[in-house]
């Protein structure tokens, strides 16, 4: 695919073409994985979220200024809201990352989570491939927010930072569960306001309580990103978590596990299309859908009654080969 070819041989023009393939799903991606397949596995992916108005956008800025200054290619995902108008990315997060326009080392895309549940676009993840095949030594991917079962961001990269604000001490509780299993490293952010140093230690607290079993435990920074404190520390943790990744085996079991989900996930995704399609034409699944919709059946006994039905699940496989 000629597309491909360009964008491994160092075209902006080509990448970016291909992402917008990725982002409308088009029948031509399951060949642009196969073809990039062989190029992946060297970039480092960081993941960035927290709730809204932590200043996420402005700490990836001012740590991709980091990871340049070392001389690092940068491939940056963000993820912004939805407009209600044009369905696409509101690109409040690219406004903020001005200084990187003119960086050939940099290529940012803004990504409109389009009603994710999980802070981060379906096709994000296809989109961290191609900016690893493109060669980027790291991909950071920020989120439009995060809540306590949100956990994509987790599945999709190697290390996990959580941003959060002084004001968010008095609601860290309701989302304690989501923060442990998420985050790799804490950041609390716009330190000079009142409560950082009661949010740090409250952290501190609830990391005692439930330490990780993974050998590694969660830092708490303190920054000030517009102001560009702290984020040289950030970096080093970042850093310091990757090697203790690849010496424990961790980084290649994340890997591992994530390639397993993917593979799932698109079997699953796959079966759930196909499904849709049948019940626009087959007449007992039609039958189903309408004693359900009326109330007749409760889903439940219906799915039951469909997956015990041999002589119906061979039937679809049938349509299934058929639709190739």
């Amino acid at each position: 695919m000629e597309l491909v070819e360009k964008m491994l041989s160092g075209s902006d023009l080509s990448l970016a073409r291909l992402i917008t393939l990725v982002e409308r799903e088009a029948a031509e991606v399951p060949r642009i994985m196969s073809l990039i397949y062989p190029h992946l596995g060297n970039a480092y992916l960081v993941g960035v979220t927290g709730p809204p108005g932590g200043g996420k956008s402005t700490l990836v800025d001012r740590l991709t200024a980091v990871m340049r200054a070392k001389g690092f290619s940068v491939g940056i995902i963000a993820a912004d809201p939805t407009s209600p108008f044009s369905g696409g990315a509101v690109l409040g997060d690219r406004i903020r990352m001005q200084q990187h326009y003119l960086d050939k080392g940099v290529f940012i895309r803004s990504m409109a989570t389009r009603g994710s549940a999980g802070g981060l676009p379906r096709a994000a993840r296809g989109v961290i491939k191609l900016l690893d095949a493109y060669g980027k030594d790291f991909v950071v991917v920020e989120t439009v927010g995060v809540g306590q079962t949100e956990l994509d961001i987790m599945e999709a990269t190697d290390t996990t930072v959580v941003v959060l604000v002084p004001e968010a001490g008095d609601t860290i509780q309701t989302m304690k569960a989501g923060l442990l299993e998420i985050a790799d490293i804490f950041v609390v952010n716009k330190a000079d306001r009142e409560g950082a140093d009661y949010l740090a230690v409250e952290l501190e607290q609830m990391l005692r309580m439930s330490p990780k079993d993974s050998g590694w435990q969660p830092p708490i920074l303190t920054t000030q990103a517009i102001h560009d404190i702290g984020i040289q520390e950030l970096y080093q943790e970042i850093e310091r978590h990757r090697d203790v990744l690849q010496e424990t085996g961790q980084l290649s079991l994340k890997r591992q596990e994530q390639r397993k989900r993917e593979f799932i996930q698109n079997i699953e995704q796959g079966i759930r299309a196909t499904i849709l399609k049948l019940a626009e034409k087959d007449g007992q699944l039609v039958s189903f859908l309408e004693r359900v919709e009326k109330g007749e059946l409760d889903p439940y006994s219906a799915s039951m009654e469909i997956l015990s039905n041999r002589t119906l699940l061979q039937t679809w496989l049938s349509e299934l080969e058929k639709e190739g």
